[in-house]
């Protein structure tokens, strides 16, 4: 039997990771450093094989898997887009803004591996697509503080 609950947590990781792949590709598009950008373009595509996989996992418990990001993340990115044309984008800010971003899908799907409701299905596919993301996480954060020093 589906739960509606496995559901719901899926598809809400879906939608955040989505936004992230939105963001990654944002992020390579504005930075100046070909080394970000290749890294940026390569976490985008390994958040969307994630997305495809989570997709899958709806999919297989019956449900209707969300396929668009959320609108929240939209109204950021257009803000972004308002910043950066006022100030210009550098690496170190694109880098800050996107180790914000890898802070909170980190905690979402944390909170979605620490929920004891979810089928062993479910588990499994946010278990699998949380590898990825963490080390996506530790990537950025390191870079970020790895910039930060430099400039010290």
């Amino acid at each position: 039997m589906t739960s509606d609950h496995d559901l719901s947590v899926l598809n809400s990781l879906i939608t955040t990771t989505i936004d992230s792949a939105d963001g990654f590709e944002r992020a390579a598009e504005d930075a100046s450093s070909g080394q970000f950008k290749q890294m940026f373009e390569e976490f985008g595509r390994e958040r969307r094989q994630c997305v495809s996989r989570l997709q899958e996992t709806v999919r297989s418990l019956g449900g209707t898997p969300n396929d668009d990001g959320s609108l929240t993340a939209g109204v950021h990115r257009r803000w972004l887009d308002l910043r950066d044309a006022l100030t210009g984008a550098d690496d170190e800010a694109i880098i800050a803004e996107v180790e914000r971003g890898e802070d909170y899908i980190k905690g979402k799907y944390e909170e979605a591996l620490a929920d004891t409701d979810l089928s062993t299905t479910a588990m499994s596919a946010i278990r699998e697509a949380f590898q990825p993301v963490k080390a996506g996480h530790d990537r950025a954060s390191q870079l970020k503080h790895r910039m930060q020093g430099a400039q010290a």
